[in-house]
């Protein structure tokens, strides 16, 4: 063969495996790109690659339709690109092999710098090992991917700083002055402190990092990705990517078809997936080292049946247990289950319940999640007596909307509703749903909290429009929630409207395509909090803080 030729094939060849990598893209949990994605499965113009579990190896989106011959909003725009190292000339054809890639592919993430500026308070949520607190806070993350043969390899981390300045906080119930302010008793309660201390400081964490092997839909793996369970857009009720990752162990099968062999019958997709990982306390807690690990295990189911298109079911269960090997029994609750188990075990188990429902057709979807933690009135019948007693919630939907077709340029409204207090009758005790007297640390990994942003014992109602055009999008949002109102419920032993700590938000986001490849984002919030310090008296309402958080990014795309 002449160099002509040879220079003609590798051409012909690198421009293959580019088109094939750009169908695909496997995308950080709330990253643009993934809620970019989202947004095209409204419009019927992406796949979702998963039900219910959601991590950056499970989301490898693609783009179905038009949007796969490159007709859609950002199609200019690089959202990432898969590249292809090696393909196997003649690959293999066997039962085992048809379940993998025979290929070696590579993915790079970022680099991309975030920075915000809080004046009076912090601010933020879903940022990983970050602390927005009061000042400078800015995050670098990267990193890259590698697959070959079914093996995955993710090096992901985050590095992040926090100027940490001081602000008015509560007194702790804890060994530390910046703990939390309240509990069970002294050093019993929750591991989420009002302020890290009194210096700036940096954190390390190791982000979106695993090692990992899958056949067809069956995968394995260990690392530190965070996980998102649920169709929740802000406020997860059981896992999101608000706090520091942590090490865990998982398996099970991704997004699978059922279908009945011989028959052919489609039933639908199912998702399982089950895991242990190691929690931390911070520095910011208590004096005893014995107790500064825990053990959390999950399960998630989900189903989206053939004769119901657009709607999954989905149910979800984690547990935390005292940092213990004898206790990764209670990993399978039918086995053994940490209610009726071992005392000195520890125990908080909570599980929730819910469906989402996408019509592509019109642009639109709507969903629900019930969560409920493990106490009940009596240890038989609790659940028929009284099933609202630890009962939260969670509803939401987005619509789309085309503003002009021929411009590509379309509009998005989400609104979501969070419901985390206990109910009101049980004001005397001193339970709220991410508390457990056993589990003292509550729960939370390393002083934040796993799931919803907002914390324990609150609610929370989130509305956005968002205007999405080649360029970029701009959304304006509203937000008004309680932080934890089970704390004046609990503390004076009644409902007082003048207890209520509030935050009512206004802000804007931009994100901005300068290059195709090159993207800056920011945003503008004013943050009114009515009562910081849960001042009972009726002049409460006068005491107020205003919160101006600024942000701004810029990430770019290999």
């Amino acid at each position: 063969m002449n160099i002509f030729n040879i220079k003609h094939t590798f051409t012909k060849f690198t421009i293959g495996c580019c088109l094939l990598s750009a169908a695909f893209a496997q995308e950080a949990l709330k990253s643009t790109e993934e809620e970019y994605y989202d947004f095209l499965s409204i419009q019927g113009l992406a796949e979702r690659p998963t039900l219910n579990y959601r991590t950056l190896s499970d989301s490898e989106w693609k783009l179905t339709g038009e949007a796969e011959d490159g007709n859609h909003v950002w199609a200019d725009n690089n959202l990432g690109t898969r590249f292809i190292l090696w393909q196997a000339a003649n690959p293999a054809d066997n039962w085992f092999v048809r379940g993998i890639d025979q290929s070696i592919t590579m993915k790079v993430y970022g680099p991309e710098w975030f920075n915000s500026f809080n004046t009076a308070a912090p601010y933020g949520q879903n940022d990983g090992a970050l602390w927005q607190g009061r000042g400078y806070n800015t995050s670098l993350t990267g990193g890259i991917r590698f697959e070959a043969y079914g093996f995955e390899a993710t090096f992901k981390p985050q590095l992040s700083f926090s100027q940490n300045m001081a602000f008015d906080i509560m007194p702790s119930a804890y060994d530390s002055e910046y703990g939390y302010f309240w509990g069970y008793s002294k050093n019993v309660g929750v591991d989420a402190p009002q302020r890290f201390g009194n210096k700036p400081f940096f954190t390390y964490d190791w982000g979106d990092t695993e090692i990992r092997w899958s056949w067809h839909t069956f995968t394995v793996g260990f690392g530190t990705q965070s996980i998102w369970l649920g169709p929740a857009y802000l406020n997860p009720i059981l896992h999101s990517n608000n706090a520091a990752t942590y090490p865990k162990f998982d398996i099970g099968l991704r997004k699978q078809r059922i279908v009945i062999p011989k028959l052919g019958w489609y039933l639908g997709d199912i998702e399982f997936r089950l895991w242990t990982g190691y929690l931390s306390e911070s520095e910011y807690f208590d004096n005893d080292s014995s107790n500064d690990h825990n053990m959390i295990h999950g399960l998630s189911f989900a189903y989206s049946p053939s004769f119901l298109p657009g709607l999954t079911l989905f149910a979800n269960r984690t547990c935390l247990v005292k940092w213990d090997w004898a206790n990764l029994k209670y990993i399978w609750p039918a086995l053994a289950n940490t209610h009726i188990g071992e005392q000195g075990a520890g125990e908080d188990q909570k599980m929730s319940f819910g469906f989402s429902w996408l019509f592509p057709q019109v642009g639109f979807e709507i969903y629900a999640e019930l969560g409920i933690d493990d106490f009940t009135p009596s240890n038989t019948l609790g659940f028929i007596r009284y099933p609202f007693d630890t009962m939260v919630y969670t509803l939401g939907f987005e619509k789309s909307f085309a503003i002009n077709d021929s411009k590509k340029i379309y509009a998005l409204i989400n609104f979501e509703s969070n419901f985390l207090e206990k109910n009101t009758h049980r004001s005397g005790s001193n339970y709220t749903y991410y508390f457990h007297h056993q589990i003292t640390q509550g729960y939370t990994n390393r002083g934040q909290w796993l799931a919803a942003g907002i914390g324990t014992g609150g609610n929370s109602q989130y509305c956005s429009i968002s205007v999405i055009y080649p360029q970029g999008q701009t959304s304006l949002f509203f937000h008004r929630y309680n932080v934890d109102n089970d704390y004046a419920y609990w503390g004076w032993n009644h409902l007082d409207q003048y207890r209520y700590k509030t935050n009512f938000i206004i802000g804007i986001k931009q994100q901005y395509y300068l290059l195709s490849s090159l993207s800056i984002n920011g945003s503008f919030v004013y943050d009114m909090i009515i009562n910081p310090l849960y001042d009972g008296t009726v002049n409460a309402d006068e005491y107020l803080q205003h919160n101006i958080s600024l942000s701004i990014g810029i990430k770019y795309t290999l």
